[in-house]
């Protein structure tokens, strides 16, 4: 058989004009999210502008350097070699915060450095616990993601300043319309490449259509210089107090999770079951994100849950495509009159494009969900009990303010709480032994069977086949 008839699509190459036009519609719909990350947390540590887009320009060059890792792979060590697009986790927003405020800016970078280091440790074994995200775990955890970002395209639509006197404007709101709508006839008309590209032809006529509105501003772009990099530890040599280091180690455990969840969606999405070496790689690459971040003054990243809905949306699952995305946050990072560029998109034009591919990640979830068996008692309270705990940080902000720092790590992040509460339910239910009751109907080794055929038990079966 040839070659390029038994070719894997995920191992594909799109010609270079459609190649380079897919890897800029992912980068465009996970800029906004990449960037607010160093924009809340310079704003909350008291940098000035010039600090913070010192920050951002980290941020987008390392989320590219791990999104080429993952793409493309190191060797047997680094990347899953799908389709994975990365970037600055909100996960760690919060304690970077606290430990700036306690410690300063030499140990939020030296404790994340840290955490690095303990990611690369600890990627294998976590990834052999693969078994213990089964469907019924991994798909209540893509489903929170979505809907926890759902707020996210809100805010972009509406504005995020109840205050401001364009405030969910009719303009705003009919520009997000049109592009949901764009968006729409395109999924129901286009065919082939055009549908493919759908989402990137929407904020490009959305982004015209906002100029005689007057809600586009391209006045950063002519400020912004051509070349720009900070050196490495730019706030001074890494300090690492123990308690700093161990909060930033628990929030790399929970990016951990979350990717997990994220790139076992990827590869179904993409016909290629993850193996736990598959997977081991892929964690290796977010510990590395710490590595990188706590040396280039940037930040942990995990896998952005709005390209995992564009792959679903447009079934393209070439992971060269994510490679020229990743290139394109390099030139990004290193070039911040383009980054400037991008930034100016219209609020309403990227969070029309964001509640789309969000909702998809909801729906990819939901579809992970069907294959679990939910008229099962055990599994219905393992997935509703998750999903209330994952939703409740989202719609009643500031509910756990009076908890301990510590303590909001887990809680003050609903994805977090989400995943935290799934997998400690999945093992409570499926997984452990009480006294008097029947063993869980495991195997030895932890393999899938009648557990498994319900939803509740293991995936290894699938980690199996492709190994």
């Amino acid at each position: 058989m040839d070659a390029a008839v038994s070719r894997h699509p995920v191992d594909s190459r799109p010609p270079a004009g459609r190649l380079a036009a897919l890897g800029i519609q992912h980068v465009l719909i996970m800029y906004t999210g990449c960037v607010t990350v160093p924009l809340i947390f310079g704003a909350a540590a008291g940098l000035d502008s010039s600090a913070i887009a010192l920050l951002i320009n980290a941020d987008l060059l390392v989320a590219g350097l791990v999104t080429l890792v993952q793409s493309l792979g190191i060797g047997k060590i680094l990347g899953i070699r799908l389709p994975i697009v990365t970037g600055a986790t909100f996960a760690g927003v919060t304690p970077m915060i606290l430990i700036e405020q306690e410690y300063g800016m030499q140990a939020v970078y030296g404790s994340m450095l840290a955490a690095g280091f303990f990611g690369l440790l600890i990627a294998v074994p976590f990834a052999r616990l693969v078994r213990f995200f089964p469907p019924l775990v991994s798909g209540t955890v893509i489903t929170v993601i979505g809907l926890s970002l759902i707020g996210v395209a809100a805010g972009l639509i509406t504005g995020n300043d109840p205050k401001a006197a364009d405030y969910a404007s009719g303009s705003r709101l009919a520009l997000a319309g049109g592009v949901l709508a764009f968006i729409v006839i395109f999924a129901r008309f286009a065919r082939g490449y055009l549908g493919q590209i759908g989402v990137l032809l929407a904020l490009v006529v959305g982004t015209l259509a906002a100029v005689p509105m007057d809600l586009t501003d391209f006045s950063g772009v002519s400020g912004a210089n051509w070349l720009g990099l900070a050196a490495p530890f730019h706030f001074g040599a890494p300090q690492f107090p123990p308690t700093a280091v161990v909060a930033m180690c628990v929030v790399m455990l929970v990016i951990f999770t979350e990717s997990t969840a994220s790139m076992l969606a990827v590869g179904e999405a993409a016909g290629r079951p993850v193996s736990d070496k598959d997977l081991a790689r892929g964690l290796a690459a977010d510990g590395l994100s710490g590595v990188l971040g706590g040396a280039m003054n940037s930040f942990m990243d995990t896998v952005f849950s709005q390209n995992v809905g564009l792959i679903g949306m447009t079934k393209v699952v070439s992971r060269y495509v994510t490679a020229v995305a990743g290139g394109i946050l390099i030139a990004l990072g290193l070039v911040p009159k383009l980054g400037e560029v991008v930034a100016a998109l219209p609020g309403p034009v990227v969070g029309a494009a964001g509640l789309v591919l969000f909702a998809t990640v909801t729906m990819v979830g939901i579809n992970t969900l069907r294959r679990v068996d939910l008229g099962d008692g055990h599994n219905m309270t393992i997935a509703s009990v998750s999903l209330g705990v994952g939703l409740l940080p989202e719609v009643a902000d500031g509910i756990y303010d009076g908890f301990p720092s510590w303590a909001q790590i887990i809680t003050g992040s609903g994805i977090t709480s989400a995943a935290v509460t799934a997998f400690a339910l999945n093992l409570l239910f499926h997984h452990t032994t009480l006294p008097g009751a029947a063993a869980p109907s495991h195997d030895r080794v932890g393999g899938p069977d009648r557990e498994d055929a319900r939803g509740g038990g293991d995936g290894s079966k699938e980690a199996a086949s492709s190994t």
